[in-house]
């Protein structure tokens, strides 16, 4: 990727962190926003009451010391791979409860096939690249590990 190529992705990307403190797609959808944008297409991944027939309580979700470069890497690709657009993303760490957000993300374009496509890719190279494991706790008080990688 060339220098400029690299600083475009880069002035693209408008967040891209790991945190423990709760999120909202609105940030992601307001850091995207601007006027030339046709398109802001926005993500949440939410904290869901089941998993394959069992009952979940909550998830606790760790993260690897290295997933705050994983996510902004993930966030600059798109960003390059994706020159029109401008992304946000935010991946949750700790404990989450059903119905709080774990992932969100928001990427604006021009138009709206760009900026679904940018999105869609954005969401799936973070559960790709990025080293955050979760723990399913069920509600007959069972756990299962779940590797967020791939």
């Amino acid at each position: 990727m060339s220098g400029s190529a690299e600083s475009g992705a880069v002035d693209a990307v408008r967040f891209a962190t790991v945190s423990a403190e709760p999120i909202a797609v609105e940030q992601c959808i307001d850091a995207v926003s601007r006027d030339h944008a046709g398109a802001v297409v926005s993500f949440a991944g939410v904290v869901r009451d089941h998993d394959e027939g069992k009952g979940v309580t909550a998830l606790s979700y760790t993260g690897h010391p290295s997933a705050q470069d994983a996510i902004e890497e993930a966030a600059r690709q798109i960003a390059a791979a994706h020159p029109e657009t401008v992304v946000a993303v935010a991946h949750r760490v700790g404990d989450l409860v059903v119905g709080d957000i774990a992932l969100a993300c928001a990427v604006s374009s021009a138009h709206r096939q760009e900026a679904f496509a940018a999105c869609s890719e954005l969401v799936d190279l973070v559960k790709q690249t990025v080293p955050i494991w979760k723990e399913q706790l069920f509600d007959d008080g069972s756990s299962e590990w779940v590797a967020a990688l791939g």
